[in-house]
């Protein structure tokens, strides 16, 4: 299990490690064809950043060489903000105040045709809170029973599974999963999650190779940029932990995502750093040259013009036309949000905005043939890692 792995890795040490990098070890990084885990924190490291330039043309180049130019589009739909979770910076945390609501299978089915009248969207995120006994995998497997008649594509953000749960769900249309860690910092995990089934910080991480063993298709990870002041160790720890997952579960497809804290209901917590627009960016361009063939998601809590720019540098994946409120494109559209929006258009101006800078929208999921090519692509990684 990846926890074996990472009780190798001190967190301070590895910040010092990624504080020291110097220009030549950037310069090094960046004439490698295949990055390791020593380059990508010199790509992160404050030393790369009179680099952004270059690290902008090459994640360009590699991306292109990989997706071409097309974005694949997803939209999130929240049919459960019922969560036993405390988390001291979300929204759906049990202890606040607020209305909860368990979509029934009819009101999931009236959400579904109201997202298929925004767009042809065929790649469908189901999204709960952390709720077993009132929201389990039985709840689950009807959810996407129903979906699976409007959509082609399905995945899942709920509670982490057991491996035989994860594949149960595969014999009812799930394709991939999505589980942010939130934070690799075991020391002070506890203090963003006191109480609740995500208050077992193994149980979350060791999740990933469940899904694994489960043979989940696709498989989406994350850590929340604010919670820890160093968000660089953050993320290289998620590096280390993609690595270690591709050499398990190389049929596996896997993507990265760099959620930056947004506001939300939750009782006044602050985050403790602030990624700027360029440390974003940087991020970005490092995890595509550090992984040539991984998908890279923006979600919509990104503003429009930094979707648009990074659409054509290195993002592969987005969702379009959001609600994080259960029930909120037809059922209940002004319940409580998750947390809030930062892209707030529609789902065709996106589409048309993407296709005035020259990518490609695509509302399914990749064809098949792209499929085989990626599973090559993975098997040809690893021989080489």
């Amino acid at each position: 299990m990846f926890t074996d792995e990472l009780a190798k890795y001190d967190w301070e040490e590895t910040g010092r490690r990624i504080a020291s990098k110097t220009d030549a070890d950037v310069r090094r990084a960046l004439a490698k064809e295949r990055c390791d885990i020593e380059d990508f924190m010199a790509l992160i490291s404050p030393a790369a950043e009179p680099w952004l330039e270059t690290m902008a043309r090459l994640s360009k180049r590699y991306t292109e060489e990989r997706f071409g130019k097309t974005i694949s589009m997803f939209i999130p739909l929240y049919i459960t903000n019922s969560c036993i979770n405390h988390c001291v910076y979300c929204g759906f945390h049990a202890s606040n105040p607020m209305a909860r609501v368990i979509l029934t299978p009819e009101q999931c089915e009236d959400e579904y045709r109201a997202i298929k009248k925004l767009a042809p969207f065929e790649n469908l995120l189901i999204v709960t809170g952390e709720n077993p006994h009132k929201a389990g995998v039985p709840y689950l497997a009807e959810a996407l029973d129903r979906a699976k008649k409007y959509f082609s594509n399905l995945k899942i953000e709920v509670m982490p599974l057991k491996a035989e749960q994860y594949e149960e769900l595969t014999h009812h249309g799930l394709n991939g999963v999505i589980c942010f860690q939130e934070t690799y910092n075991r020391a002070n995990y506890n203090i963003y999650h006191p109480r609740g089934m995500k208050a077992d910080f193994d149980w979350r991480c060791n999740a990933f190779d469940r899904m694994g063993q489960a043979g989940v298709h696709s498989i989406g990870m994350g850590v929340l940029i604010g919670l820890e002041k160093d968000w660089r160790t953050d993320i290289t720890m998620m590096a280390r932990h993609l690595r270690y997952l591709q050499k398990h579960y190389w049929r596996t497809r896997y993507s990265v995502n760099f959620p930056r804290m947004r506001p939300a209901e939750n009782g006044g917590f602050e985050p403790n750093c602030l990624m700027s627009d360029r440390e974003l960016a940087q991020v970005t361009f490092a995890m595509r040259i550090f992984d040539h063939d991984v998908d890279i998601s923006y979600s919509t809590r990104e503003p429009a013009n930094i979707r648009d720019n990074m659409a054509t540098l290195g993002v592969t994946t987005m969702s379009a036309q959001s609600k994080t409120d259960p029930g909120g494109y037809y059922t209940y559209p002004q319940s409580l949000e998750q947390f809030h929006v930062s892209d707030e258009r529609t789902a065709v101006e996106i589409d048309r905005r993407l296709r005035e800078l020259g990518r490609e929208p695509v509302w399914k999921d990749w064809d098949a043939s792209f499929d085989l090519v990626g599973r090559k692509t993975a098997r040809d990684c690893q021989a080489e890692r």
